[in-house]
């Protein structure tokens, strides 16, 4: 019985140790597929705007309205036409807008987001910027 006890309380700690690892881990994942996925709708745009000379208004118009991140929501994606838009645009620790034409961006692990990238519900965002040099989470981002 006492042999019985200690390998447990041995799988109790290898446990504790692993879970958070593990977890990480798949954290780690989910924001690089959100990372490739974004890649390939930066793809599917600037094609689109070979096209047309224009961004496309929404995902719909490159076929990938129902597209989902890894966390199971919905790219938000942000065509800037004016000062009603870029308003809404996201910003740097300076609050000067990331990019020039429009926002693409996955809302993270959370779902919550703001404007600013500093803010924390962004952090954990994944965010197109620089106008597509950089893709990444939002607090690796420090322009």
């Amino acid at each position: 019985m006492l042999e019985l006890t200690i390998g447990l309380g041995i799988v109790a700690v290898l446990a504790l140790i692993a879970l958070p690892a593990y977890s990480d881990y798949v954290e780690r994942t989910r924001v690089d597929h959100a990372v490739a996925e974004i890649r390939v709708l930066l793809v599917s745009i600037r094609k689109y705007e070979d096209d047309n000379q224009t961004v496309p208004p929404n995902l719909a118009a490159i076929g990938s309205a129902n597209k989902l991140d890894p966390w199971g929501r919905p790219y938000a994606y942000l065509k800037f036409s004016g000062h009603a838009t870029t308003g809404k645009a996201r910003k740097n620790k300076n609050l000067v807008p990331i990019n020039s034409q429009f926002d693409l961006y996955s809302q993270g692990k959370d779902g919550a987001s703001k404007p600013p990238l500093t803010a924390k519900p962004s952090l954990d965002d994944v965010v197109l910027a620089n106008d597509g040099s950089f893709i990444g989470l939002a607090s690796a981002y420090v322009q």
